[in-house]
């Protein structure tokens, strides 16, 4: 009687397509979907997995996790509202949102996971998120280059000294 495969056997990594090439592969029992995408992570970064749906987006984000610590994974939520809803996203929502859009424009995502529906609908400009998002971190060093250049970007005037709303300067 042939042996059970023990529980590190690895599943063995299929090739990716050339840019501009798709490849079909079957659904992975359980939490292989996962141990699947952790191990394509040294073969392209970032790698952008769509969903059926957010639940299986949250799923795969925890086990990802779980599979390959050391990586950064990042979720872009759904909006959870309906197109003729009259209120807004709840602001937490918009919030992660804009951290997950920011983590990947600073290219500090290894996997990025999106519901499909999700990736159906438009994002904000690259302006928009420079001009609302904003991340520091207490004992790190501020680039005062790049954040000129991101303020000008986002629509802020540099000026020697600010008179009003649109304007910014740097000592």
């Amino acid at each position: 009687m042939p042996a059970a495969p023990s529980a590190n056997t690895l599943l063995p990594v299929p090739a990716l397509p050339a840019a501009g090439q798709r490849t079909r592969l079957s659904m992975p029992p359980g939490s292989a979907d996962a141990r699947l995408i952790a191990d394509l992570l040294p073969l392209a970064r970032p790698l952008v997995v769509l969903t059926a749906d957010a639940q299986t987006a949250t799923r795969l984000k925890e086990e990802i996790a779980w599979f390959a610590p050391e990586k950064t994974i990042s979720l872009l939520p759904d909006w959870e509202t309906l197109p003729y809803d009259s209120f807004s996203p709840h602001h937490d929502l918009i919030s992660e949102r804009l951290a997950t859009l920011w983590q990947i424009r600073q290219n500090q995502a290894d996997v990025i996971i999106v519901p499909t529906q999700t990736a159906l609908l438009p994002l904000p400009p690259v302006e928009y998120l420079t001009a609302f998002t904003f991340f520091l971190k207490a004992k790190t060093r501020l680039d005062v280059d790049k954040l000129r250049v991101d303020m000008a970007f986002a629509g802020y005037d540099h000026v020697t000294q600010v008179y009003g709303p649109g304007e910014f300067s740097v000592g």
